[in-house]
């Protein structure tokens, strides 16, 4: 032990033999390889007094343990080494390196750090496309196990050089980007740059549900500061530590980047995730007509809730075709609930005729309360948003209500066929409001609290079902267990995830060339899902399918986007392959032993198993 005197005894004691004998090992390595020459252009670094010559550029060397030294580089040796953009934007000192990492040692038993984990890219790959359906909510533990490197942050002081730096990510093609600005990360809040997870977390389930190849994803972290006080103060934050930027000056980090990840990769599409309601329609609306984009927080929501709104009408023994019959109560106007209110008014009129007359005759159908109450005309500094749905006095007036009546008076005046919560509100739907749904007009009122996390939920299948009985429909965004009603009878608890429907609007869209993602691509997406389901299924109230078919969920959902990309004139084609060569030839996701396979979808999917571009 005497090669580690600055290990404390207690330490010492901690590490494995292995990890030890893995040090000497290295240690007899570096001094080898201290004597071999290497031409290359040197530098000198901060640590040491003489040149360390470096010949690796790039990923090449924070993939090498003998010249990586992480957030330590300073800016001037990430610019000489094409690192910027693949570490966080903070540079951290020796010190402070080491303060992490006795932090995160702290967290993490020892012998879960002292092995090696297999990173192989195509062994991910297999791992995520062999787990089981009881796995599918580890992913997010998971991914920090099986994945290498972390993906690309852009931070508002990389200002005039975002072009240059996406460069600097090694993949000549990528097919998805996920990127998120931290801001609104599910359940924790404002996280600043810690917030890459998610993007993470997402591809992964690119690469398990819709079988994306994972060397043609991406993650990107946008940091434009924080406003979590926690980590402005915090001397370890790896990001800006300084508040997030508004305004202008947000747009133009925003517009920087989305221009160089195009321009480097024009057929790529990327995925807004988390970003926080101020900005996430407002994004949408700025990009999705000139580049392949959408916003998962609000048209993903909005395509898995529609699908549960068709599946309750189905469940009420009535064709799909009846949906622009439905009464709907929307608890909440925040980006998720302005999203939904809208894509389900479309899906409306588009049964209706896609005319004028169809839309006001969609509109009419909602009732949207905010934290405020019933939003009508009169409303002050009304959000543009949601000005369509606000409920004009005469309507309201005839049915007894006015501006900023209270949920549970709209509830009992408008006898809805389903109650939408969408307000991250916790226990909004009280027993109070869910008595004043038994009036509903429906043979079977449906009840979707659709917030997240489960804190947040609206109500719990065991409330909704214990007050208004077994003839409802039930549905949540949070996970709840299905709820005994006795006699043998179950009340289902159906979660409607995400996950349904972006692998299957991603690939879709990947095969399909479209140059954008069209309100219509959304809707055949959600009206797809809504199909899946057997009509026995759905008259028992099961009105979202097993996660454990969601690879054929992606499949049929992507052959859906693919045949309206093709009706919609949008679709260009995969690469040197016809988007309507895909329509009747999509195959369910899979890797092949052999590395080859002759389906579209294995050619989009499979990893080149001989090197080179696949």
């Amino acid at each position: 032990m005497a090669m580690f005197p600055s290990l404390s005894p207690h330490l010492r004691r901690s590490l494995s033999s292995s990890l030890l004998r893995r040090l000497r090992r290295r240690s007899s390595a570096a001094s080898a390889a201290a004597a071999m020459d290497a031409p290359s252009r040197s530098f000198t670094t901060t640590e040491v007094s003489r040149p360390n010559i470096v010949q690796k550029r790039s990923l090449d060397i924070l993939h090498d343990p003998w010249f990586n030294k992480g957030t330590a580089f300073s800016m001037t040796e990430r610019d000489r080494l094409d690192l910027r953009g693949l570490l966080p934007p903070s540079v951290m000192t020796p010190q402070q390196q080491i303060d992490r990492f006795m932090m995160d040692l702290k967290r993490l038993q020892v012998n879960a750090r002292a092995g090696r984990f297999d990173t192989n890219a195509l062994a991910k790959w297999r791992i995520l496309n062999s787990l089981h359906a009881h796995c599918w909510p580890c992913l997010p533990e998971l991914q920090w196990i099986i994945s290498t490197t972390k993906g690309m942050y852009f931070s508002a002081e990389d200002r005039g050089e975002m072009m240059s730096m996406v460069y600097n990510w090694p993949a000549d093609q990528v097919d998805m980007i996920v990127v998120t600005d931290g801001s609104r990360i599910l359940g924790l809040g404002d996280l600043g740059v810690q917030g890459i997870g998610i993007a993470i977390g997402k591809l992964d389930l690119y690469v398990a549900a819709a079988g994306i190849n994972p060397q043609r994803v991406l993650p990107v972290m946008i940091d434009v500061g924080t406003n979590n006080e926690k980590l402005l103060k915090d001397p370890l934050y790896l990001g800006l530590q300084e508040h997030r930027l508004d305004g202008e000056e947000y747009l133009s980090v925003i517009d920087e980047f989305m221009e160089s990840v195009f321009t480097r990769w024009p057929n790529v599409i990327v995925q807004f995730e988390d970003f926080q309601s101020k900005w996430a329609l407002k994004l949408l609306k700025r990009y999705r007509n000139t580049y392949r984009m959408f916003n998962d927080d609000v048209q993903g929501t909005a395509g898995v809730a529609i699908a549960g709104l068709l599946g309750a009408v189905r469940a009420q023994g009535r064709p799909m075709i009846d949906f622009p019959k439905q009464k709907i109560v929307v608890a909440g106007a925040g980006s998720a609930g302005i999203g939904v209110v809208n894509a389900a008014s479309k899906t409306m009129a588009r049964m209706l005729g896609n005319n004028e007359s169809a839309f006001e005759s969609a509109r009419s159908q909602f009732w949207v309360v905010d934290a405020n109450g019933l939003i009508t005309e009169c409303r002050e500094n009304i959000d543009q948003d949601i000005k369509p749905f606000a409920k004009k006095l005469k309507e309201v007036s005839h049915q007894g209500l006015s501006e900023g009546a209270s949920l549970v008076e709209v509830v009992k005046k408008v006898k809805p066929d389903v109650l939408l919560g969408l307000s991250a509100v916790g226990g909004l739907f009280s027993n109070e409001v869910l008595e004043a749904l038994k009036d509903s007009t429906s043979s079977r009122p449906a009840v979707f609290a659709m917030s997240n996390p489960t804190k947040n939920a609206e109500c719990t299948p065991v409330e909704a079902f214990s007050i208004l009985g077994e003839n409802i429909i039930f549905a949540s965004g949070s996970p709840f267990n299905d709820v005994n009603l006795g006699d043998g009878k179950i009340g289902h608890s159906n979660q409607g995830n995400n996950m349904y429907l972006f692998p299957g609007i991603g690939l879709g869209t990947l095969l399909s060339g479209a140059r954008v993602i069209s309100d219509g691509m959304l809707q055949v997406a959600s009206e797809c899902l809504a199909a899946y389901m057997k009509e026995e299924e759905v008259l028992k109230g099961i009105i979202y399918p097993p996660i454990s078919s969601i690879r054929d969920i992606t499949k049929e959902v992507a052959a859906a986007v693919v045949r309206e990309a093709v009706a919609e004139d949008l679709a260009e084609g995969y690469r040197d392959m016809d988007a309507r060569e895909f329509e009747d030839s999509l195959s369910t996701p899979s890797v092949p032993s052999s590395g080859t396979d002759s389906t579209h979808l294995d050619r989009v999917a499979t990893p080149n198993l001989e090197g080179g571009d696949p």
